[in-house]
């Protein structure tokens, strides 16, 4: 268990290395532990296809902080910032969680066709797209245990892709509708936007907020492991082809102590729940997490699934392309901040919400800046989306 997680930290910290020198891996914002993560794989299989070797790892840290990272999402989502966010975001909310479905729908209906199990197929639907290598790694686990070979690894490769082509798909698309439809002409409407709901105040880091924050981490854990128990006792009463992951009932607990936090008088290092350290903590988790995830998936189990993989991936990439273009970009007003964010969801949409915020730096570079498209994406897929998006995963999952 040491030794593992002793090579993750070497794998992340070789990850960030090669971020900071490869311009591929900056411009399309990899996360630094599936650099690192994937590298390993690939000399894993090396080893392997040469009968050398094959290495495993212990993998019970890994539980460990994915289930801190969960927590810390339930911790983000804010219902006050959602209710004070104001209708667009709402609307907004409304279109991604549309697209998830629509994701796990063309993985479902393709399966057939390219000869795979729907919950393998699922793998390269809203959990690796809309969910990307966070929700793939508290996913697939589950899929894999439950005796579909070869989940992780496309789930995990999925993600990658996904990355890649949001982050490709998203600057052109934008491009092509704000001069297509003359949006720089149109008068702009002033919109009232509260930058304070998604401000980041850095303060003073101390060693008594950090305890804090982690001991609130380890209490939605303790409280949350006996929720979903009892959620998966009741749901096990009903069907044998359902159970809830290991995260959910803590991810629930920390988003009823989020609201009970947010009803509360802050005061400065006296909050109940201190935001800014539960965020560097699921960092941490996340990266740990990650790292030690995709150091163990086993890329010689793609042999057989590479072109239906690519098949089901090219219909993800179809659907987003087409999704971002006919409904976000008409849903949302179609005028420019309806461009400049469809760019953005077509970033979080494959991948994570880092690129859809680069995706409309690059597009607001060109053009001109978008306060409401930057005010609405990170609250959407920064706090609420992995929540309904596991939820609807979870749905697919049974009725596959």
């Amino acid at each position: 268990m040491i030794q593992s997680i002793g090579i993750a930290v070497v794998l992340l910290l070789l990850g960030i290395w090669l971020k900071q020198r490869i311009y591929f891996f900056e411009r399309f914002a990899i996360p630094a532990p599936v650099i690192g993560g994937f590298l390993f794989a690939l000399i894993n299989l090396v080893l392997h296809q040469t009968g050398i070797a094959e290495i495993t790892f212990d993998t019970t840290l890994q539980s460990f902080f994915m289930v801190i990272f969960f927590t810390t999402v339930g911790y983000g989502a804010s219902l006050k910032v959602l209710r004070a966010a104001g209708p667009k975001v709402m609307v907004f909310l409304v279109v991604a969680i549309v697209l998830t479905i629509l994701q796990n729908v063309v993985a479902v209906g393709l399966a057939p066709i390219v000869g795979v199990d729907a919950k393998l197929a699922l793998m390269t639907g809203s959990v690796s797209m809309t969910g990307g290598h966070g929700v793939s790694g508290g996913i697939a686990p589950l899929v894999e245990q439950s005796g579909v070979s070869g989940a992780e690894t496309v789930a995990y490769t999925a993600a990658t892709f996904g990355l890649i082509m949001g982050s490709l798909m998203g600057g052109p698309l934008a491009n092509r509708l704000i001069t297509k439809g003359n949006l720089m002409d149109q008068k702009a409407v002033e919109v009232d936007v509260d930058e304070s709901l998604i401000a980041h105040v850095a303060r003073k880091l101390r060693g008594d907020a950090m305890l804090h924050a982690f001991v609130m981490i380890l209490v939605s854990m303790l409280i949350g492991s006996f929720v979903t128990d009892a959620m998966n006792h009741f749901v096990g009463m009903l069907t044998d082809k359902a159970a809830f992951p290991l995260y959910f009932g803590s991810m629930i607990v920390a988003i009823i102590l989020r609201f009970i936090n947010d009803s509360r008088e802050q005061k400065e290092y006296k909050e109940l729940v201190p935001t800014q350290e539960v965020e560097i903590l699921g960092v941490i988790g996340l990266n740990f997490f990650l790292a030690m995830a995709l150091m163990n998936i086993k890329l010689w189990e793609l042999a057989e699934l590479a072109v239906p993989m690519l098949i089901l991936l090219v219909g993800q990439t179809a659907l987003m392309w087409l999704f971002a273009n006919f409904v976000t970009f008409r849903v949302m007003g179609r005028d420019y901040d309806a461009a400049v964010l469809t760019a953005g969801h077509c970033g979080f949409g494959m991948g994570a919400t880092p690129n859809g915020m680069a995706n409309m730096d690059s597009v607001v570079t060109k053009f001109k800046e978008s306060k409401l498209a930057f005010f609405i994406l990170p609250i959407i897929g920064g706090m609420f989306i992995d929540f309904a998006n596991i939820v609807n995963i979870l749905v697919f999952l049974n009725i596959a």
